[in-house]
């Protein structure tokens, strides 16, 4: 049995020491395979440099994915062009630097392959995931039936539309973006674990992360705010997935959400 946490946006600072503090006791606790994280707003909230990331990887988290706030700190060219464990979304333009998807194999474990894709409603228009999601899959169930999506996107319609799509042929599909987690985790037909949205990694005493009177402000006067990225209630949002090694299917999915000891509830 394969068992893999999947981590929601890790928003700032924050966050970032929610992954530090929590992941390593989750790893024990949980006896798990293999960690993976959004990583794409660990940069000060919004981006990732090699430095939030080797942050990140430190603390246990094997795999960094990543979506539309990829390019907000330019340094990440560097990190997508030499480290193979950090993932942008597949569906950006052949020449891209990077790649949306790597086979990971840890000690005497299955290889794992982990997809990253970027939905285009509402959002950022990247070539169709659906099309390229359909051969990229393909091509990496050569080399393993153990498959973890992270389809990060706008519109429930279309993480449920993809998750159907590709039922029986991924083990696991879970969105990221909309920084709220969703109760409808659930296993479809098929075999496939599907969580609409992960939620996220950081303050949740927030908007969506940031200090909540500057967006009020926003809303009220539509003149430019600063986000800060605000500091307390912290906690870890994801999702556990517990994979058959043999047929690649889903035994089970349960969302998680730990908050930091001194974060209070």
């Amino acid at each position: 049995m394969v068992k893999i946490l999947f981590i929601g946006d890790i928003v700032g600072e924050p966050g970032r020491r929610a992954v530090s503090e929590l992941v390593p006791r989750l790893r024990r606790q949980l006896d798990l395979t293999l960690v993976v994280a959004n990583g794409e707003n660990s940069a000060g909230g919004s981006g990732i440099t090699p430095k939030t990331a080797e942050e990140i990887f430190d603390a246990g988290v094997d795999i960094i994915t990543s979506g539309d706030h990829l390019w907000d700190q330019k340094e990440v060219v560097g990190l997508l062009q030499n480290n193979s464990r950090f993932l942008r979304p597949h569906n950006y333009p052949s020449g891209t630097p990077g790649k949306g998807s790597v086979v990971y194999q840890a000690d005497n474990q299955a290889p794992i392959a982990i997809l990253n894709l970027q939905g285009r409603t509402f959002m950022q228009d990247l070539e169709n995931p659906f099309i390229m999601a359909r051969s990229e899959v393909e091509r990496l169930r050569q080399k393993t039936n153990i498959i973890l999506v992270d389809f990060h996107a706008e519109a429930t319609s279309e993480k449920a539309a993809m998750g159907r799509m590709l039922d029986g042929q991924v083990s696991a599909l879970i969105g990221t973006h909309t920084h709220v987690q969703t109760a409808d985790e659930q296993i479809f037909p098929g075999g496939t674990a599907f969580l609409s949205d992960a939620g996220f990694t950081g303050p949740h005493e927030s908007v969506i992360g940031r200090e909540i009177d500057p967006v009020i402000k926003r809303f009220l006067t539509l003149q430019p705010q600063r986000f800060a990225v605000a500091t307390e209630r912290v906690f870890l949002q994801g999702a556990v997935v517990e994979i058959d090694s043999y047929t690649g299917k889903a035994i089970s999915i349960k969302r998680i959400s730990e908050a930091l000891p001194s974060a209070g509830k």
